[in-house]
């Protein structure tokens, strides 16, 4: 790591924390001599008035970090301002430019509790991707971008946007779904309202960051073609909602170039076709080269300044990097700045609301619980008829249990499940949040005897669950970055344990904690099933509330749930060879990643059909589709109209059943016969509707053209197929009662 020396360093050391401890941004702002400072100007115009009064020196400062907090191998000497999160970049304290203090923030804030602080853990992404609902997703970044200014920071490291090809990638729960249209809305939504609390947003992982398994150097193979319909169509949607302030390029290869250092994905994209005008980060570590680096489009390097510190310096004095790149690098940044509004009001340390935390935590959770099963309406609890519940497996008693990794946030008290006090929590740690299903399910019904079985004797757990009126199964599946999943399936015994749970007994119902799909071997055996995902600080209460029939569930699937992983494009994520090729070769190569073949290549030969675009295509019968949700009342569709000048639909949604409730009404399209795409449709848009017993609606949803338009890779433009576009509505990607015809020319 390189540590580096500039002219009058302790001096200048004394001015940046100077600047830091006494609020000499904030003082700058009243400073006019500095006409950047005028909030009526457009973020381009004065980032351009910095970029012209900046040295040589000081533009390099703001294209690399100063190492990382809590990380012996990413320790540099200004790190001890980082606040104790993800990295420190230096601004221009006279002329008022405040430094980046970033923070992982993916669900909440990370590194909490090693920095005496707190943070509330909202739902897992996947989880609030559930309810396909924006303005939930508008309230999830709302409470992180509040408690990172809170907590002192002005840069967040969250945004998930990549598809879920892999379902056993180990950070599918930081990600939104696997239907770009779905995941860029949702995610772009999130970020839109974060960044907004005036944190530079950020949105990650660009682009086919797909698997733990080999991360550092496995190649994705894709056609242009297929991965502007699928991944890059997400990004593209949720960056034109959000106009995040940053964009975070992955660790792996993307068509044999490293995605921190890729002309396609950055320059072509990116920067030219999309327009962006903020700045490329690299994940920590990311960073390969500096030549082809710099001149792809990567603009800043994180966590240290191993390529664009005194080497980059050296580069451009010597004429190797045009200074014109350096420029563009650092506009970037600025412009960044002024548009999340960080110069104008830098973060102000304070309080956390954690009871507003705590109640929007609450509701994006209700939102996103998903039933998936409900046999003979046996949910919701019925207290005049179930007298006695056992509670079996899962930590149920003590918490629920939360994704790891960089996402990890740390629950008050530590790790519910050890001994109290115990602190902060490790980089791969199974973490439960003190949020017991067990206490909340007592207090919701207080009449009831509700009795717990830790679920490690089958035969003790069978025992309760005879003796019992309902059996509630409490099963989870821990994911994390830095590892994917064997399989699908439950980990360590619980498959054997619901079976013989629902063997004992017929009403017996299955929660489910995960991050992701689930297979389920039992599924014919039990009486219901609920997903809850990674269900966060408040988890406890919303389930209980779901299950107790206080809140009707409205959440839907937005991933495929297969029947076996035999039934995914790829049955086994293939191993990664034996040594890590992961470093590339000397930066005087123009292309230095292409001087060899890929040490380890995974081949996407679905293309743009992720998910249930492939299930469709294979005529593959899934285990629970794409969109899937049930509710404790009934709804029905009738009505179909197709304006095919307006690209719309409008139709009728009517609630038959005997409660209050939401539906998701979705829209799918299918492209026009002998269109290479027609053997699948895709999601085209989608309404939540929230209906009385007995009331109908009648609603007009848009039709999104983005998602009708195929990619022409040889001309590089987006093309309308003419044709008839076979239009269906329903409650699910397979239950799509209403059909018409958009007619394009």
């Amino acid at each position: 790591m390189h540590i580096f020396k500039r002219d009058a360093n302790l001096v200048h050391l004394l001015i940046l924390l100077s600047a830091v401890l006494s609020g000499t941004s904030r003082l700058a702002a009243q400073d006019t001599d500095r006409p950047w400072k005028n909030p009526k100007l457009s973020p381009e115009e004065r980032a351009e008035m910095v970029l012209k009064q900046l040295t040589l020196d000081e533009k390099l400062a703001l294209l690399h970090g100063n190492g990382m907090a809590h990380n012996e191998n990413w320790t540099m000497p200004l790190t001890s301002l980082s606040n104790g999160g993800a990295g420190y970049v230096e601004g221009v304290p006279r002329l008022g430019i405040p430094p980046l203090i970033i923070s992982d923030a993916a669900y909440g804030v990370r590194d909490s509790g090693v920095n005496g602080r707190y943070s509330t853990a909202m739902p897992s992404n996947l989880g609030a991707a559930s309810s396909w609902d924006t303005e939930s997703a508008c309230a999830y970044g709302t409470v992180i971008g509040q408690e990172l200014r809170a907590q002192g920071f002005d840069m967040t490291l969250g945004g998930g946007v990549d598809l879920v090809r892999e379902p056993r990638n180990g950070r599918t729960f930081e990600y939104t779904g696997e239907d770009p249209l779905l995941a860029g809305t949702m995610d772009g939504s999130m970020m839109k309202c974060e960044q907004a609390q005036h944190v530079v947003g950020d949105i990650k992982h660009y682009v086919m960051n797909d698997q733990e398994t080999g991360r550092n150097f496995v190649n994705a193979i894709i056609s242009k073609k297929a991965m502007q319909e699928s991944d890059l169509l997400g990004f593209h949607i949720a960056i034109s909602i959000a106009n995040p302030g940053a964009v975070m390029c992955s660790y792996n290869r993307v068509n044999g170039a490293y995605a921190c250092e890729n002309p396609y994905t950055l320059h072509d994209v990116l920067k030219t076709d999309w327009g962006f005008k903020g700045f490329v980060v690299s994940d920590w570590g990311g960073t390969h080269s500096m030549i082809a680096a710099s001149a792809a489009g990567l603009d800043q390097e994180q966590p240290m300044a191993d390529y664009y510190g005194p080497k980059l310096k050296e580069a451009v004095e010597s004429g190797k990097v045009p200074l014109s790149e350096i420029d563009d690098h650092a506009r970037r940044v600025l412009f960044a700045e002024f548009l999340s509004g960080v110069v104008d009001d830098p973060p102000q340390k304070g309080v956390v609301d954690v009871a507003k935390g705590f109640e929007a935590a609450q509701r994006v959770e209700e939102e996103s619980i998903v039933l998936l099963k409900n046999d003979h309406d046996l949910l919701p609890i019925d207290p005049a008829q179930v007298h006695r519940i056992a509670i079996i497996g899962g930590h149920a008693d003590v918490g629920m249990i939360s994704g790891g990794g960089s996402a990890q946030v740390d629950p008050p008290g530590g790790n519910a499940i050890m001994p109290p006090g115990k602190g902060a929590t490790e980089w791969q740690e199974q973490i439960w949040f003190p949020t017991s299903p067990l206490k909340a399910l007592r207090t919701k019904l207080p009449n009831t005897k509700i009795d717990f079985d830790p679920g490690t004797d089958l035969q003790s757990a069978a025992a309760l669950a005879k003796n019992s009126d309902l059996a509630i199964v409490f099963a989870y599946q821990w994911e994390s970055e830095g590892m994917d999943l064997p399989s699908l399936a439950l980990p360590g015994n619980q498959n054997a344990l619901i079976e013989q749970v629902a063997a004992a007994n017929p009403h017996t119902i299955v929660v489910l904690e995960s991050g992701t799909a689930v297979t389920m071997p039992w599924i014919d055996r039990v009486a219901g099933v609920v997903e809850a995902w990674y269900a966060g600080s408040s988890g406890d209460k919303a389930l209980a509330n779901v299950l107790a029939g206080v809140v009707n569930p409205s959440g839907k699937l937005p991933i495929t749930f297969p029947i076996s992983d035999k039934d995914l494009p790829r049955p086994a994520i293939p191993p990664p060879p034996r040594q890590d090729h992961s470093r590339a070769v000397a930066d005087s190569s123009p292309h230095p990643i292409s001087s060899g073949p890929p040490a380890y290549a995974v081949e996407y030969n679905e293309g743009a059909e992720v998910g249930y675009k492939w299930f469709e295509a294979q005529h593959k019968q899934p285990l629970f589709p794409f969109g899937f949700g049930l509710s404790y009342t009934k709804y029905e569709y009738s009505g179909l109209t197709v304006d095919s000048t307006a690209k719309t639909v409008r139709f009728t949604v009517t609630n038959a059943g005997k409660r209050a409730g939401t539906e998701i009404a979705e829209v799918y399209a299918r492209l026009p016969q002998g269109a290479e795409e027609s053997s699948y449709k895709r999601l085209a848009g989608w309404k939540r509707i929230t209906l009385e017993p007995g009331e109908s609606q009648t609603v007009t949803v848009p039709i999104d053209s983005r998602v009708l338009k195929t990619f022409d890779e040889a001309n590089n433009r987006w093309n309308f197929a003419p044709g008839d576009y076979a239009m269906f509505v329903g409650g699910s990607s397979d239950s799509t009662p209403l059909t018409g015809i958009l007619q394009v020319r």
